[in-house]
């Protein structure tokens, strides 16, 4: 399994086709002489190798790669149901044909050879094929970034004029055939083709880690030239009225918020691809070192550079001196960031979506911006009000109570009066955050803060992003799971998914971590452990939940009722890394603070840990005795259809990650 380069076996070829064009001649003046020109086409089965394949990528002619689309090429897979093809059919009679079962083999029809010298080139072909058990088989839905690239959503090809003669393409970067994304789109339905669900992420900027202060805004990568064919549009900002994102030694940081124009076009082609489509709205951090902005979290000078939107909290953090967490004044600045824009405020002339209102880079006007875009489009299947907000969340106002959720709850609203009964809308925490909030300052609180927001009638599932450790492995073979073999080991991953780290266990220092003393996880008051347990699904799925103030538990319980509705991975992932299911939150980019290794990783590049992850998380979940079916909606506890992988690029591989000059992340 993998891919491989291979040339095939010619194993049928009809007769040349000749066709003569005749010029010059005629009558009625000077006699030119006639000249005829003479093409020939071909029709070609080849062969490519015995057994089913998954698809077949590139296509080379003389040893220079060819767009598909300029083939009339038809691929069989060698399945032991495949007919004969119908073009050969023709050529050599009815019957006359075997249908090469168990052989995946291409047709190459009416090939024009002119371009060929009048010969048949050397074929060669990219084939791919799956494994059983490999990631083909155990992903159902993926989450499509970068979720930036003015035009990296865009079915329409769009260039830069830079001047006369000379075009710099903005969208089309590989000999495949139309645009990036549509390139991109074709292989994840044949490479994956269990995924009917994508997560379209698209992102705007924000500027402040303090939430009072943190402006959301698109923006473009330069001001000086803009789309031909698509100028660059997003909630009715012009490219010339619009903000540049960051630069680091001369070359954009991000790449630009996409236009409105390739947001509708990449909806309506993964709609017309089969794909149920999420929209998955994504803040990035825009900090760069030296930034001047005070640290809420540390009171340094500068704050981190591009931080993590989930950093987002009130102008001093919670346990601060100064912080105004539990006052009047945090829900104020809570209220701020999300601003005062309403569904109202939009105006809708046929595919454009222009924002008429004076609250221009509110969170609110960025929701509801997509709300109606996802509905010029013709509708999505699902919608995220936001994702990973989590100290945002965690902020409290006066009397324990929860500003951000209630925005929240007010945003679900008019996002479903803009969308309608049947999309199904949801918010995507961070799997440190879905299941409440224990404040780390001795009070003995706990917080089903998020409860209102999961039981509003407006909220039609419980996402998570999760990326919660699956291991705990060190080098060598004498720490405290060696037991189990490897860390590839499918029943050690399974055995953490609702166990180890986070659900028997937790490491109260560093040091404890750095040799395994493990302390474990206990509720001695009431007995309910799984309150402290992240890892714990199916108990706070299934409970009543009682909030605990000062450390005494309420006599009343939270709205929540046990399985009231689906939860949804509205991420899911591991990076290809030595260890990566320790710390499967991790990931590199030298640029971002955020940047580190998993523990105790050596940085090494490693495929088969993420496709063990990802096999362990497919069998743990689609087993029943780990899902339980909720009495209230009677479908299983665990969508295993909304398990969005993290992540399918946008840009085709292996083009990205191989051309830098187009894309500076590909190392990453």
């Amino acid at each position: 399994h993998g891919r491989a380069r291979v040339a095939g076996q010619v194993i049928l070829s009809s007769r040349f086709e000749e066709r003569v064009t005749e010029t010059g001649g005629g009558k009625g003046g000077p006699s030119q002489p006639t000249t005829r020109s003479y093409s020939y086409s071909v029709s070609l089965a080849i062969a490519l190798c015995e057994g089913e394949i998954a698809r077949v990528g590139r296509v080379w002619a003389d040893g220079n790669e060819i767009s598909r689309r300029d083939l009339s090429l038809r691929v069989y897979s060698g399945t032991e149901e495949q007919l004969p093809d119908p073009k050969i059919e023709a050529v050599e009679g009815a019957g006359q044909v075997p249908a090469y079962r168990g052989i995946a083999y291409v047709v190459i029809e009416d090939l024009d050879l002119a371009q060929f010298g009048n010969r048949v080139p050397q074929f060669s072909f990219e084939v791919m094929r799956t494994g059983a058990g490999d990631i083909a088989d155990n992903v159902r839905a993926v989450a499509l970034i970068p979720g930036t690239g003015e035009y990296a959503l865009a079915t329409t090809p769009v260039h830069f004029a830079e001047g006369p003669g000379r075009n710099r393409s903005a969208n089309v970067h590989s000999p495949a055939g139309g645009t990036d994304f549509e390139a991109s789109l074709e292989a994840l339905g044949e490479e994956l083709p269990r995924c009917a669900s994508v997560s379209l992420v698209v992102s705007w900027f924000g500027d402040d880690l303090r939430c009072g202060s943190c402006g959301v805004r698109p923006k473009v990568e330069q001001k000086e030239l803009d789309g031909v064919g698509m100028p660059w549009s997003v909630s009715g900002i012009s490219r010339s009225a619009a903000e540049v994102v960051p630069l680091d030694q001369g070359r954009p940081v991000y790449g630009g918020t996409p236009s409105d124009a390739s947001v509708i076009e990449a909806i309506r082609a993964m709609a017309a691809a089969g794909q149920g489509v999420m929209f998955y709205p994504f803040i990035l951090m825009e900090q760069m070192a030296g930034n001047g902005l005070p640290d809420p979290w540390t009171g340094a000078a500068d704050q981190p550079a591009l931080p993590w939107r989930g950093r987002i909290t009130s102008s001093v953090a919670p346990g601060r001196v100064g912080s105004p967490d539990g006052t009047a004044t945090a829900a104020d600045e809570v209220r701020a960031s999300f601003g005062t824009a309403t569904g109202a405020e939009f105006s809708i002339t046929g595919d454009s979506v222009a924002f008429t209102g004076s609250d221009v880079a509110s969170y609110r006007r960025f929701i509801l911006h997509y709300a109606h875009l996802c509905a010029v489009a013709g509708g999505v299947d699902a919608f995220c009000i936001g994702s990973e907000m989590r100290a945002l969340t965690q902020i409290r106002g006066e009397d324990n109570s929860f500003p951000a959720v209630l925005e929240l709850r007010a945003l679900a609203a008019e996002v479903r009066a803009i969308l309608g009964p049947d999309v199904r809308i949801g918010y995507a925490a961070d799997w440190s955050e879905y299941f409440g909030y224990h404040p780390q300052d001795g009070s003995g609180d706990v917080f089903f803060h998020l409860d209102p927001l999961w039981a509003d009638p407006e909220i039609d599932f419980v996402g998570i992003d999760n990326y919660m450790p699956l291991s705990d492995w060190r080098d060598g073979f004498d720490h405290a799971d060696a037991d189990w073999g490897a860390i590839y080991n499918p029943q050690y991953l399974k055995a953490n998914i609702a166990g180890g780290e986070g659900f028997d266990w937790y490491y109260s220092t560093s040091e404890a971590e750095a040799l395994q003393l493990r302390t474990p996880i206990t509720d001695g008051a009431y007995g309910e452990p799984w309150v402290y347990r992240y890892k714990d699904l199916k108990s706070w799925w299934g409970h009543l939940h009682h909030d605990r103030v000062g450390g005494v538990r309420a006599a009343l319980p939270t709205d929540w009722q046990p399985g009231l509705k689906p939860l949804w991975f509205t991420e899911l992932g591991c990076a290809a890394i030595d260890k990566g299911t320790n710390q499967p939150n991790k990931f590199l980019d030298p640029k971002s603070s955020e940047s580190s290794l998993p523990k105790y990783s050596n940085g090494g590049r490693d495929d088969l840990i993420q496709a063990q992850y990802l096999l362990a998380m497919a069998e743990y979940w689609g087993e029943a005795e780990n899902n339980p079916i909720s009495a209230s909606y009677g479908a299983p506890m665990v969508d295993t259809g909304r398990m969005y992988v993290w992540a399918w690029d946008a840009r085709p591989y292996p083009f990205f990650p191989g051309n830098s000059e187009v894309w500076s992340d590909g190392g990453n």
